[in-house]
This record gives C-alpha cells, sequence and structure tokens, in this order.
C-alpha cells in the first residue's frame, strides 16, 4: 500500500464471485484477485476520469502486486474493491487496491495490492506522457 491513509478510498466496486472462482480448496483462487482488480479498475477510471474513452485512451499494466491476507469464499457477504491512485509519476501511475467483504460489522480485508500503469498510444505503439486532463482528474478525485 502507499503512504496514505490505509483507509481512504472514494471508490468502492462490488464483486460478483462465481462458483469456477473457487480452487480445490473451496475459497476465491489466487489468479481471481488480478481480475477483480481490473474490473474494478476499468469502473474506477470511468468515474475518476469523466472524459476517459476506451477507444481512444490506453494504458499498459507494466506492474502487479497482491499481498493475500485472508481467504475469501464464496458465502462472503458484500465482496468489495477499493481503489485509489496513489502516486502519479510522467508516463504512469499507480491504483492501489483493497479487496474486502462484511462479517456483521467487521470488515474483513482479504486482500491489498497495487498495479503501476503506464500510459500508451495504440497508432504509434509508444509510450506517452500522462495527459494533463488524466492527471488533474486522479488528483481531484483522489485528493493527491
Amino acid at each position: 500500500m502507499s503512504n496514505k491513509d490505509d483507509n481512504q478510498f472514494n471508490f468502492s466496486y462490488p464483486i460478483q464471485m462465481r462458483w469456477n472462482d473457487l480452487d480445490a480448496l473451496g475459497h476465491v483462487n489466487n489468479a481471481l484477485y488480478v481480475s477483480y482488480f481490473e474490473v474494478a479498475r476499468g469502473a474506477f477510471m470511468l468515474k475518476a476520469v469523466p472524459g476517459w474513452d476506451w477507444t481512444k485512451h490506453m494504458f499498459l499494466i507494466a506492474n502487479v502486486n497482491v499481498d493475500f491476507r485472508k481467504e475469501l469464499v464464496l458465502t462472503a457477504s458484500n465482496p468489495l474493491v477499493h481503489v485509489r491512485t496513489s502516486k502519479i509519476g510522467g508516463k504512469s501511475f499507480v491504483v492501489d487496491y483493497a479487496l474486502t467483504s462484511q462479517k456483521g460489522e467487521e470488515t474483513i480485508l482479504h486482500a491489498t495490492g497495487s498495479t503501476t500503469q503506464i500510459m500508451f498510444d495504440t497508432k504509434s505503439r509508444a509510450t506517452v506522457e500522462v495527459p494533463d486532463w488524466v492527471r488533474n482528474a486522479l488528483q481531484s478525485f483522489d485528493g493527491l
């Protein structure tokens, strides 16, 4: 996680777990966490950066980190992926994640993670600077 307050997320996305997400141990397979992060990140970008258009703007994932904390089972209540931007560089930005569920009044932390996105021009097939409008929207949304 970043240096930001670990509880400070302005965006959360509900996860719909499926029976085939489970492995032989009866919990969500570790590979699925990255997919959950991906789905939540897509929704996050549309909310945090209102002008984002997936047909015109793209980034590559340069790095993925997942720290598994507690198993996630199919019967978990209200599974959510919380998403925030934690750092913006010249050509890249870092997104943090926390996957939680509820057990009564208790919030269960199942995993934390991060991805590094590098802005990419699909026509020139080259990395590009994070556009100011993206930088400004992410900074404004997440209070950077």
